[in-house]
């Protein structure tokens, strides 16, 4: 089964928990007379996956994605790591106010799972920072089965998390259920990630609601949101941009909000609708991407699913 990924998507509450008691005063602390940043997109530019997104013709994918959104949860850099041309190449073809979240490469994450990765953090590390001033943040995605109770991989979660360069934003998502729902682990844990400056990722997905565990340990947010091609991935988003809302009020200086399905159907759709909603909750006024009219979302009811055809 996918990760996150049920089949009786109706049968879930997907509802957003209560804010964490220590959101607002962590977020008082940076709290500013500016408004965030503010960075809406999907995961990744392939015309394959992203149907009937790109018009007739279109040579260049990422050249025509990165006019319409502003960011990209970079998931290629997950399966190699790529030669600092290729990050140097992906820079000078995208616009002034474009972003990549590049994700860390499997081989740190999920082969050696973080245990003597010097070398290959050095090199990825090295290359991606060829985007420049285009790198919003790296992310790091750990397996499913890599627990906070083995000694092992707490111990090598801490000596990576001390190691990081400082100057590289870098945020961490956990998938083991208890590093957030075991109290004591999960206080460890959110000191260790505020200490060091590592943002806390936060991924809404049908299966997994333990992982929405609400807790911010930067001024900046990096969610991670699975539709699960079902009507309630609009009404979702909905809920969403009102939390946002919230955090804006209380002082957050980033928003990263990616967007994914289970099957890559919809998500320049359900991006598109989320930052119209943003614009209209927080002011944001960032550039609505150029859908088909055949697939639009409909903005007067968002319980009502759109669809691409």
């Amino acid at each position: 089964m996918k990760f996150g990924k049920t089949d009786h998507p109706e049968q879930v509450n997907f509802s957003l928990p209560t804010d964490h008691k220590d959101n607002a005063p962590l977020l008082d602390i940076s709290r500013s007379n500016e408004g965030p940043i503010v960075h809406v997109g999907c995961a990744k530019w392939n015309r394959q996956e992203l149907q009937n997104f790109y018009p007739r013709g279109t040579k260049d994918e990422l050249t025509y994605y990165s006019r319409q959104f502003n960011t990209i949860e970079l998931n290629a850099s997950f399966y190699r790591i790529f030669p600092a041309t290729i990050f140097a190449g992906w820079k000078d073809k995208t616009p002034s106010d474009f972003v990549f979240y590049p994700k860390m490469p499997q081989v740190i994450s999920h082969r050696k799972r973080l245990n003597d990765v010097g070398p290959y953090v050095e090199e990825f590390v090295t290359n991606a920072s060829y985007l420049d001033e285009k790198l919003g943040m790296i992310f790091l995605q750990m397996m499913q089965n890599f627990s906070p109770h083995n000694p092992i991989n707490k111990q090598n979660l801490i000596q990576f998390i001390q190691t990081w360069p400082r100057e590289i934003p870098l945020a961490i998502e956990l998938r083991h259920t208890d590093w957030y729902n075991d109290h004591v682990t999960s206080a460890e844990l959110y000191t260790l990630f505020e200490d060091h400056g590592i943002t806390n990722v936060i991924t809404d997905t049908a299966a997994r609601r333990d992982l929405l565990h609400m807790r911010l340990t930067t001024p900046y947010t990096f969610i991670r949101y699975v539709g699960a091609n079902h009507e309630t991935d609009y009404s979702r988003l909905d809920e969403w941009a009102e939390r946002l809302s919230q955090w804006v009020d209380q002082g957050i200086r980033r928003i990263a909000f990616f967007v994914h399905q289970n099957h890559e159907v919809e998500s320049p759709l359900l991006a598109s609708y989320f930052i119209k909603k943003l614009n209209d909750c927080i002011g944001c006024n960032l550039t609505i991407p150029e859908v088909s009219p055949v697939s639009s979302p409909k903005p007067e009811n968002s319980k009502t699913q759109a669809t691409l055809f």
